[in-house]
């Protein structure tokens, strides 16, 4: 097993995929150890070259008596990365991760290609966390276990994955309290804020939609406002999203590092791609249903509609082989023969509207599909065709 050596304690670690592929350094919260990560990995080996540690105080590395700080151990990140032989990478942390990423981004910006900051805070009330290590060290993890479990996952979540629950009880128990309580003094006494004006390096904050622990407001929206040209994106999941919703976790991850080191090559191609998409898409449907269609734009559905435009509208519909005309009346035999009626009425619309075709060709085509689709979807094909025709007069 591979370890580090840093003030005296020994920090376990291991790595994870090619070693040609940038190097990402994963960094657990309190009460879990490199584990938290097992499910997100396999989705960003394909990337990534994968260095993962036991914080100080958990899973194999030593759990020394007394208070630790933030710096202490961002020390044994740095460690581990001299062990590892990792000049450079990008740093995510969860909770208490992220916590000592900050501390360490502005004391080795040279060692930090980007930051992932999931689930966090700047700073949190001491007194809180005075009282829960003052119960744990009269009363052992048992007296807490839950009430961390109630913060950590979504009630959804914890009724669907009592697999995962019992795993990471049985983790938190099984933990040095001397270690936990050491992490937790860190946290208690940490003073970030002012420091994180001195962090140059690119930082996504990534918020746990049903975050409970960390929300947004008053925890990830501080460090979005401290740190130059912070970014913010919201996953899946409460307050271990890689646990939770480790795809979309991992995808979050990639995406924003992705565009850090590889500059905005892949961001322009894509626009470029959606560009020329939103010109074909206005051209077939017209301007006023794709402005309506932009505008109603949420962040749910934002990237659906960039992706349809991208590959639909470019790919697709852009393609030489069949022209506009024949594509449209493709789309309406499609749909009526599905029965997808609020997509068969748009092309009827946008069609009849745009000059894509006449009445007698959408006539044939009805007629066609209650040959090959059946009777009934063309009654109903007619119908729907009818209705459009007399709105438009």
């Amino acid at each position: 097993m591979p370890f580090a050596t840093s003030h005296r304690a020994r920090i376990y670690w291991r790595l994870d995929g090619a070693a040609d592929k940038p190097v990402l350094v994963l960094l657990n919260s309190i009460g879990l150890d490199l584990s938290l990560y097992d499910l997100a990995v396999p989705h960003l080996t394909p990337d990534f070259r994968v260095l993962r540690l036991d914080t100080r105080g958990h899973g194999a590395s030593d759990a020394p008596a007394g208070d630790y700080s933030l710096d202490l151990l961002a020390d044994d990140v740095l460690a581990v990365m001299d062990a590892a032989g990792v000049a450079k990478a990008s740093i995510c942390g969860t909770s208490l991760g992220a916590m000592i990423a900050m501390a360490l981004a502005p004391r080795a910006p040279e060692r930090v290609e980007a930051l992932i900051l999931a689930c966090t805070s700047p700073a949190m009330d001491p007194s809180t966390w005075d009282q829960r290590l003052a119960v744990i060290r009269a009363e052992g993890l048992g007296a807490i276990v839950e009430a961390v479990l109630g913060r950590f996952f979504s009630d959804d979540f914890r009724a669907r994955r009592p697999d995962v629950i019992d795993t990471v009880r049985a983790g938190i128990l099984a933990q040095s309290p001397d270690g936990y309580c050491g992490c937790g003094a860190a946290i208690r006494d940490m003073a970030l804020l002012d420091r994180l004006p001195a962090i140059t390096a690119p930082t996504l904050v990534l918020t746990g939609a049903k975050d409970i622990a960390t929300p947004f407001e008053g925890h990830g929206d501080r460090i979005v406002a401290a740190i130059a040209g912070a970014r913010h994106a919201v996953v899946e999941g409460a307050h271990l999203p890689s646990l939770e919703a480790p795809a979309a976790f991992a995808g979050a991850v990639r995406g924003f590092l992705a565009e850090v080191l590889h500059g905005t090559a892949i961001q322009d191609a894509k626009d470029a791609l959606f560009e020329a998409g939103l010109v074909t898409r206005r051209k077939v449907l017209g301007d006023a249903w794709v402005d309506k269609s932009l505008a109603g734009r949420t962040p749910f559905t934002a990237d659906y509609q960039a992706m349809i435009t991208r590959y639909a509208w470019n790919e697709i519909w852009g393609r030489p082989g069949l022209d506009h005309r024949t594509r449209r009346l493709l789309v309406l035999a499609i749909c009526a023969s599905l029965a997808r009626w609020e997509e068969f009425r748009l092309h009827v619309r946008a069609g009849l509207e745009q000059g894509g075709f006449t009445q007698d060709e959408l006539k044939e085509v009805l007629m066609q599909i209650a040959i090959y689709a059946g009777v009934p979807a063309a009654n109903t094909a007619f119908a729907e065709a009818a209705e459009v025709m007399s709105e438009l007069g």
